[in-house]
């Protein structure tokens, strides 16, 4: 049976991409991780990982394991802590999984209301650039909850928290012309501007591509970002249209922010697996509550 240590090395070690990276961080040499990851595919009856010359790959055998692994392990700590509450030497520990946007600008007044409400419970908070990254983290067990898009599928309790905006930002010296009396945009009048874009796999890259291509053209990218929070400064800086989460805008904010005249929006909800325990739904219920959306 693979011991818990031992799916810990096979976590590291494809988390850091190579042996003697894992080897450091886990304080222990490197021919002792060697022979620990012999003995756990001794156990599971084949390879895990193929060691490259500068790195290291899973196979198809360690690649269905890892997940479990990372499931079982985050169990493990979840137990630690559950133990460590009972015996008074520890409060607990929330994990709540999201999205950079919404960590950005949805989350920070539910935090706040929470944190005044249970001072006692630490909140780890961990991000991730789509929401099928954000769905997978929960399925493998890596957090208690995901604030974030609709998750297909999904078997568990699913809280709606709301629809999420979106607005144009342009800078406020330039070309006015397509902008409504109303204060919105056509998309369509922006199609052969360069546009602030996201990165490839980032969700809300996805989210421009649809919402222009249903105004019927493809954004040419002046630039990509990995940010959120820096689209919005690099449009009203005069590199293009940005469209952006309404709620991640700062307050006295400097660029043209206008409204697509065929609104954007996002529904955001809040998930947890079967069954969650006080601690989870009593978060959720707050979320549901304070969030900004």
């Amino acid at each position: 049976m693979a011991s818990l240590r031992q799916l810990e090395y096979l976590v590291t070690v494809v988390d850091t991409g190579s042996f003697t990276r894992a080897a450091e961080q886990l304080h222990v040499t490197q021919p002792a991780l060697s022979h620990q990851m012999r003995a756990l595919e001794q156990t599971v009856g084949g390879p895990l990982l193929e060691r490259l010359p500068r790195a290291v790959r899973l196979t198809p055998m360690g690649r269905a394991m890892l997940p479990h692994a990372r499931a079982t392990l985050a169990d493990a700590e979840r137990a630690r802590c559950a133990a460590r509450q009972a015996g008074g030497l520890m409060a607990g520990e929330l994990l709540v999984a999201t999205v950079y946007s919404v960590s950005l600008g949805v989350l920070p007044p539910a935090l706040r209301v929470w944190r005044r409400e249970r001072p006692e419970v630490d909140v780890r908070l961990f991000e991730y650039r789509h929401a099928d990254e954000l769905r997978e983290a929960m399925t493998a067990g890596e957090a208690d909850v995901a604030v974030g898009p609709v998750p297909e599928g999904w078997d568990g309790p699913v809280r709606e928290i709301g629809t999420e905006d979106f607005v144009v930002v342009l800078p406020t010296d330039g070309n006015k012309s397509e902008q409504g009396p109303d204060g919105t945009v056509d998309l369509a009048t922006l199609a052969d501007c360069a546009w602030v874009h996201y990165a490839p796999g980032h969700g809300l890259a996805e989210l421009v591509d649809r919402a222009c291509a249903d105004a019927g053209f493809r954004p040419r990218p002046a630039v990509r970002t990995e940010q959120t929070a820096a689209a919005p400064i690099l449009a009203a800086a005069g590199l293009g249209p940005a469209l952006v989460p309404a709620n991640v805008l700062p307050p006295r904010f400097e660029g043209r922010v206008l409204r697509p005249s065929t609104p954007v929006r996002r529904r955001l909800v809040a998930y947890t697996r079967p069954g969650p325990d006080p601690l989870t739904s009593g978060f959720v219920d707050v979320v549901a509550e304070h969030a900004t959306v």
